[in-house]
């Protein structure tokens, strides 16, 4: 019962710090170039936490860093947007057991896949359309179809290459949480 207590401990403290790097990383070294485009890597810290602790962590965690980084945001929170970053815990989650066979740049490039373009891509722009271009909703939705296109596909790149150069490094095995110990 104790190691039970002390992993579940363990990992929600792992989680709110991955939480909080990943506000660090939206807010403070990402660009905006206007209201509705970011280029930042603030997926990274999301995926891991689906990676390590499964799914449901992984979007909880993806929830409460949007959360607490709209509220340092001029924007405020809208639950429109909150979408995406839960599926990047939740798909990190999905294919731990696949990354944990064994981890590699087009495994992970698979595993990202699903909320980039779910997410980010697809449902991220109709919901921008929607809030930004209510007047002319379809010129908006292509707009941000196409932008945001060029935009996740340089930035998953990025995620992929810096989460598979941090494995190499072995700093997941060295903090205990890779490979994902069976519950």
């Amino acid at each position: 019962m104790k190691q039970k207590k002390t992993m579940a401990t363990r990992a929600l403290a792992y989680c709110a710090m991955l939480a909080a790097i990943s506000v660090a990383l939206a807010r403070l070294a990402g660009l905006m170039p206007d209201e509705s485009s970011r280029f930042s890597i603030e997926a990274i810290p999301i995926f891991m936490a689906g990676m390590f602790f499964g799914p449901l962590a992984g979007g909880l965690v993806g929830f409460a860093a949007d959360f607490v980084g709209c509220l340092f945001s001029p924007f405020g929170f809208n639950p429109l947007f909150c979408i995406p970053p839960i599926l990047y815990g939740v798909f990190g989650g999905v294919f731990q057991k696949y990354l944990a066979r064994k981890m590699s740049i087009p495994r992970l490039a698979v595993s990202f896949l699903p909320p980039v373009v779910l997410g980010s891509i697809l449902y991220q722009s109709f919901a921008l359309a929607l809030v930004y271009f209510s007047n002319t909703f379809t010129e908006g939705l292509i707009l941000k179809l196409t932008t945001r296109s060029v935009q996740f596909a340089i930035t998953m790149v990025l995620d992929v290459l810096i989460i598979f150069v941090i494995f190499k490094a072995k700093v997941f095995d060295r903090l205990g949480v890779w490979p994902p110990k069976k519950r």
